[in-house]
C-alpha cells in the first residue's frame, strides 16, 4: 500500500464550498482558506444549536501500544462507511499538534484510506489555531512579568507565579528555565516553565467554550499566579481577558474540511487526553449535531484518558449525552498487553493474544459499567494478522454479550467499515434514549473524585499522595475551588501510572503528586506518575524523515 502521504495527495478532493453545501451552509457561512479548507461563522454555530440533535459517537481504544491502534482511522472510516450507507454523517476530530509531527507519532490525520484532507496542512500550520493559542497564552505570560517589572501594584510573589510559557514544539530543555536574568532592564529574575501548547489552559478554555462571550468570561477566570500574603491573582485583574480574547476570535470558529471520500469532518483543538482533557471543542461538536444526522468523534488514547474526560467534563458542560461508543483494538497491541516483544506482534501467537484480552475486557468495563454506555468492538486490521486471531477476539466478544466487527478501513475506506457501521446502527436503532451516567458527582471532596476515578476507571487499590499534593488540596479547599470536575493527568500506556504495567494491572496505587487548578476551563488537573506537561524528542524523531523536494511537494511526513 502507498504512503499515507501519497494517498492523501493522490485523493480528488471536493471544493470545500461543496461540502459546505452539502450541509445546507452558504458562502456567507463560511471563511475560506484557500479550495480546500474553511472555517465556519459562529452565526452558524448559534443558528443550529437548537436545532434536531444527531446521534453521538464516541470513538476511544484500548491502552495505547507502539504496535498501533488506528483510533483515528476508524473514526474516519466508520464516517465514511456511514456515508456509503446513505447516512447524513459528520466527523469532528482534534487538531494535531507539531510536537508529536516531528517527534514520535508523524502525522495525526489518520491513515490509509481513512484520512481526512487535505493531509499536509492538517498536520502542519493548518489555519493557525495554534499558533493563535501559543501567542495568547505567551501574551498573558509577558504581562505578568511585565507587571513585576513595572512596580507590582498587585504585590504578585514571584515565586508563586503559575501561569507557563508555551510552544508547539517537543522540548525537554524547556521543562524548568529561570528567567528575567541579564541586566536590570531584563525583567525581574525568577524560576519559571514552558508547557507544550496542546497542554495549555487556552487550548482547554478554546474546546470547552460555548461561545465568543463564554471565552472572555473564562479567561478573566484563569488562575495565574497567588500575592505575597497567599490571595490568588486572576487574568482579569491584568486587564488582558479581552486582548487574549481578541487573538482567539478567529480560532474558536470550527474548521471545516472532509475524509478521503468527500464526508464533511470538523477538526478543531487539539488537547492531549494524558496530559489535558484531550477531546475536540464544544462548539465544533454542538454544531455538528445541528449539522448531521450522526456525528462520530473521539477521544485520546484509552478509555482510562480521552473518553472518561468526554464523559466527566466535556459531557456535562456541554449537555452531551452519547449515543453508542466505538472501542478501537488490534491484534497486535493485545499481542504486547499478553507479553509478547513488539519484533514479534506479526508472528501468529493466539494464545499471546488471549493473554491481552483483559485489558479490552477492562475497557469495555470502563464504557458499559461505568457510563452506561453499550459498545461495539473495532477490530482494526493489520495485514499480519492471522485469520484464528481475528476469530478468537470476535467470539471472546460475542461470549461476552458485545458486539465486534473486524475493521478495514485502512486498506479499503469506507467499504472495509460497513460491518462496524452496521453494528452500530443496530445498537442506535434499538436505543432510544441514551443511558449515559456520569462517574462521580462535582460536589465530592476532591480526594473522593480522584478515588472513584482511581478505582474504578483504573482498577487501583487506593490513592496515595505525595506532600505537596496533601498541601495544595487544603489551599484548593480554601480558596473554595474543591467542587470543579477532575483532570487526571497520567501516563497513556498503561491503565495505572506506571508505563511498564501492560495488560490489566491488578495491586497497585495511583501516586498523584501535584495538582493545578485551572479555574479557566474549569477543571483541576492532577498530575499522577511521573507525566510530565512538556513532552521531550525521542531519539530519532520523525523530524529526520521529514523533507521537501523541488516542486515544493512535502515527503516523510507519514
Amino acid at each position: 500500500m502507498l504512503p499515507d502521504i501519497e494517498i492523501a495527495r493522490n485523493a480528488k478532493l471536493r471544493p470545500i464550498v461543496d461540502v459546505a453545501a452539502g450541509l445546507g451552509l452558504s458562502m456567507d457561512d463560511i471563511e475560506l482558506y484557500g479550495k480546500y479548507k474553511a472555517k465556519v461563522s459562529m452565526d452558524v454555530c448559534r443558528r443550529v444549536k437548537n436545532s434536531p440533535r444527531g446521534k453521538l459517537i464516541f470513538t476511544t481504544a484500548i491502552t495505547p501500544t507502539p504496535a498501533g491502534e488506528g483510533k483515528t482511522c476508524t473514526a474516519v472510516g466508520l464516517t465514511q462507511a456511514l456515508g456509503r450507507l446513505g447516512k447524513k454523517v459528520m466527523l469532528c476530530l482534534r487538531e494535531p499538534s507539531l510536537g508529536p509531527t516531528f517527534g514520535v507519532k508523524g502525522g495525526a490525520a489518520g491513515g490509509g484510506y481513512s484520512q481526512v484532507v487535505p493531509m499536509e496542512d492538517i498536520n502542519l500550520h493548518f489555519t493557525g489555531d495554534l499558533h493563535a493559542i501559543s501567542a495568547a497564552h505567551n501574551l498573558l505570560a509577558a504581562v505578568i512579568d511585565n507587571h513585576l517589572y513595572n512596580g507590582n501594584e498587585l504585590q504578585i510573589d514571584s515565586r508563586r507565579v503559575v501561569w507557563p510559557r508555551v510552544v508547539d514544539m517537543n522540548d525537554r530543555a524547556l521543562r524548568n528555565i529561570v528567567c528575567g536574568l541579564g541586566g536590570k532592564t531584563d525583567g525581574v529574575p525568577r524560576e519559571a516553565r514552558f508547557d507544550i501548547t496542546v497542554a495549555s489552559e487556552i487550548m482547554a478554555l478554546m474546546c470547552l467554550a460555548e461561545g465568543l462571550d463564554d471565552f472572555k468570561e473564562r479567561v478573566g477566570r484563569i488562575l495565574v499566579a497567588y500575592t505575597q500574603s497567599g490571595t490568588p491573582v486572576f487574568a482579569r485583574d491584568l486587564k488582558v481577558a479581552g486582548a487574549l480574547t481578541v487573538l482567539m476570535k478567529d480560532a474558536l470558529k470550527p474548521n471545516l474540511v472532509q475524509t478521503i471520500e468527500g464526508q464533511p469532518a470538523f477538526v478543531h483543538g487539539g488537547p492531549f487526553a494524558n496530559i489535558a482533557h484531550g477531546n475536540n471543542s464544544i462548539i465544533a461538536t454542538h454544531t455538528a449535531l445541528g449539522l448531521a444526522d450522526y456525528v462520530v468523534t473521539e477521544g485520546g488514547f484509552g478509555s482510562d484518558l480521552g473518553a472518561e474526560k468526554f464523559f466527566d467534563i466535556v459531557c456535562p458542560y456541554a449537555g452531551f449525552k452519547p449515543d453508542v461508543v466505538t472501542l478501537v483494538a488490534t491484534v497486535r497491541a493485545l499481542k504486547l498487553h499478553g507479553g509478547v516483544a513488539l519484533a514479534d506482534v506479526g508472528h501468529p501467537n493466539p494464545e499471546a493474544v488471549r493473554c491481552g484480552l483483559p485489558n479490552l475486557d477492562w475497557h469495555v468495563h470502563n464504557i458499559k459499567n461505568n457510563f452506561g454506555l453499550p459498545v461495539v468492538v473495532a477490530i482494526n486490521r493489520f495485514p499480519t494478522d492471522d485469520q484464528s486471531e481475528l476469530d478468537l477476539i470476535k467470539k471472546h466478544c460475542e461470549e461476552a454479550g458485545v458486539p465486534a466487527a473486524v475493521s478495514e478501513v485502512v486498506a479499503r475506506g469506507g467499504a472495509g467499515g460497513e460491518e462496524l457501521a452496521t453494528k452500530v446502527l443496530e445498537i442506535l436503532e434499538r436505543n432510544e434514549a441514551s443511558s449515559y451516567k456520569q462517574l462521580y458527582d462535582w460536589d465530592l471532596p476532591i480526594q473522593q473524585k480522584i478515588e472513584a476515578v482511581a478505582r474504578k476507571v483504573y482498577g487501583a487499590d487506593g490513592v496515595i499522595y505525595t506532600d505537596l499534593a496533601e498541601r495544595q488540596i487544603e489551599d484548593l479547599v480554601r480558596l473554595g475551588l474543591d467542587r470543579l470536575p477532575i483532570c487526571i493527568a497520567k501516563t497513556q500506556n498503561s491503565i495505572s501510572d506506571n508505563p511498564r504495567l501492560l495488560g490489566r494491572p491488578m495491586g497497585w496505587n495511583l501516586t498523584v503528586r501535584e495538582l493545578r487548578p485551572a479555574t479557566g476551563a474549569g477543571f483541576l488537573v492532577v498530575l499522577a506518575g511521573k507525566i510530565m506537561t512538556m513532552p521531550g524528542l525521542p531519539k530519532i524523531p520523525a523530524a529526520e524523515k521529514v523533507d521537501i523536494d523541488a516542486l515544493g511537494n512535502v515527503v516523510g511526513l507519514f
